[in-house]
């Protein structure tokens, strides 16, 4: 099913800090770029191939959806950051309110603007994606930030660290059964009698905003002292995922096994599980994100300032770039003589022969990427203060 494919998302509309971190917003602005990679690739490529699909994918197609993984966890991670930066100088009631009446809003975005374009079609069911998650994580960030800080990152740590002891728990009863399918199963559902395409069930997603804020102080800290900090906690979730994979005890649902070719056991090592995120998934993406922290800290002169744009427009981007994409598939689709009404369906299925290469596929990435930079650099004006 070409539209269930859903990757990441970005941290849209997080509260603008009043610490303005350029690290924050070019990985921010980075991670947003490589989402939209993945969109594309869901629209364009052939629907039949599943690239984590280590019978059937390659590692050209592999690679290129794996790299999209880092998109979700990163934006997450630096919601709860900007959380706490953006609410240091405000009351807790103050936060609270905020972070609940944002929360609110992505989640009413995405049951309308994100349902519509993304399916060209009237809702069908309710949408848990990427919004979905952070707007609930939001909610529930809302209640904790009451706790002590150091309690809000041990709560997110064991959220994260102990979700995966549960992968094989079924609960019992209309109501429990439904909460359950909430937190903790993803695929279509039915919820309360209401369908719901649930990709980003709520845990871990909010056990991991919980750590991005408890780690926010870090943020107030000058480059040179924060760096070590970072590098020092980014190797060691990238230690933490190699051993933890190596050793195929805990922390991913379906362990890996050799291959018969040295390429296809790395890309068995990193197949980790995304929907939901296991322990293992989310070491591997939050790893690498810390130590690009450190490398972004310097800046990346005028090559960044693409990304700084995106980094700070991040919900007008995310919700531009839905019918930007869809309306390129569409119009493709059209110029290729594939019919198009599958494009205007909920779930449909691509046309057989239908799938695009991967070298169209990142030349209508770059096209997207270039047709989404002016848009934003105009919303970003017309935000900025007089």
């Amino acid at each position: 099913m070409k539209h269930a494919t859903e990757s990441v998302s970005p941290d849209p509309d997080v509260p603008t800090p009043s610490i303005r971190v350029a690290s924050i917003d070019l990985l921010r602005g980075l991670v947003m770029v490589l989402m939209v990679l993945d969109h594309v690739r869901a629209y364009f490529g052939n629907s039949d191939l599943d690239p984590t699909n280590l019978a059937v994918t390659t590692p050209a197609a592999f690679f290129t959806r794996w790299v999209t993984h880092f998109c979700a966890p990163t934006f997450v991670l630096l919601a709860g950051v900007s959380a706490f930066l953006w609410g240091r100088n405000r009351t807790l009631g103050e936060q609270s309110r905020h972070l609940l009446t944002r929360g609110l809003m992505l989640i009413i975005l995405e049951q309308t603007w994100v349902n519509v374009t993304m399916f060209f079609t009237y809702p069908q069911a309710l949408l848990g994606t990427v919004l979905w998650a952070i707007g609930w994580s939001m909610i529930s960030l809302a209640v904790l930030i009451h706790l002590p800080r150091t309690m809000v990152g041990v709560i997110g740590l064991g959220v994260i660290g102990g979700h995966n002891l549960f992968d094989g728990v079924q609960v019992q009863g209309k109501y429990l059964s439904a909460l359950w399918d909430l937190l903790h199963v993803s695929g279509f559902r039915s919820i309360g009698g209401l369908p719901i395409l649930l990709l980003y069930p709520l845990v871990p997603w909010i056990g991991l905003m919980a750590c991005g804020y408890a780690m926010g102080p870090l943020f107030t800290k000058p480059s040179e002292q924060r760096q070590p900090i970072l590098q020092m906690l980014g190797w060691s979730t990238i230690s933490g995922f190699l051993i933890l994979r190596w050793l195929n005890v805990y922390g991913d649902p379906d362990p890996w096994t050799p291959q018969a070719s040295t390429l296809g056991t790395v890309m068995a090592f990193l197949n980790c599980q995304k929907y939901p995120p296991s322990l293992l998934f989310l070491l591997m993406t939050i790893g690498p994100a810390l130590l690009a922290l450190t490398v972004l800290d310097g800046g990346l002169g005028r090559a960044g300032q693409p990304l700084l744009v995106f980094g700070r427009s991040p919900l007008f981007f995310y919700l531009l770039q839905w019918p930007l994409v869809h309306s390129l598939a569409v119009i493709v689709a059209w110029f290729q003589g594939f019919p198009i009404d599958w494009l205007f369906r909920f779930l449909a299925d691509s046309p057989d022969g239908y799938g695009n290469s991967l070298a169209v596929t990142y030349l209508f990435w770059v096209i997207a990427i270039a047709l989404l930079y002016w848009p934003c650099v105009c919303y970003a004006n017309w935000r900025r203060p007089a």
